[in-house]
């Protein structure tokens, strides 16, 4: 085994038991926790397959952003065990039922492919982002350019219909009233 491996195996164990964590953990906060270190393990496959651009991005806007962004609503929200209502029988069941078949058939998809140098060390450039930014910016400028207009008049629009317009419906004072 060489080193690529041994990381690839313990990226994989540390994703599959930090997603089990999010599915298994009582606590919101503890499985927000695990979905942030699920999406750590999963950019560093990223960094493994070459692509840095994909593991940089999946660290900042999904562990950053988004998982702040749950975080927060979890919080407010103040969710916790003793106010979730309770799973019948019936629900349970039929939630093993679905994840065992589930399971069946990711076995049978993997019993029928043919793994053969799936961790090969890729020599290539092919996630660079320098090789990103010369593809984007020589074949695609135009959509490029054109998608940089749409997000600012997004931008614009969005802040056209936030902006408060002066309130008219303020009490007049009387001249008494200093």
């Amino acid at each position: 085994m060489d080193l690529f491996e041994i990381l690839f195996w313990i990226l994989t164990i540390g994703a599959i038991s930090s997603a089990l964590g999010v599915i298994l953990s009582r606590n919101p906060i503890n499985s927000v926790i695990c979905l942030i270190a699920t999406f750590f393990a999963i950019s560093g496959h990223y960094v493994l397959l070459n692509a840095q651009f994909l593991a940089v991005v999946n660290i900042i806007v999904y562990a950053g952003a988004i998982m702040v962004l749950f975080l927060f609503v979890i919080m407010l929200m103040n969710l916790n065990a003793d106010v979730e209502p309770q799973k019948s029988r019936l629900v349970q069941f039929a939630g093993i039922i679905s994840g065992g078949i589930l399971f069946l058939v990711i076995l049978a998809a993997l019993r029928d492919s043919k793994i053969n140098g799936v961790l090969e060390k890729s020599s290539n450039s092919v996630g660079l982002i320098e090789n990103l930014g010369k593809t984007l910016f020589q074949n695609y400028v135009l959509p490029f350019e054109i998608s940089s207009v749409l997000f600012l008049s997004a931008m614009i629009g969005a802040m056209v219909i936030g902006k408060k317009e002066p309130s008219n419906d303020l009490p007049e004072r009387s001249p008494n009233q200093n």
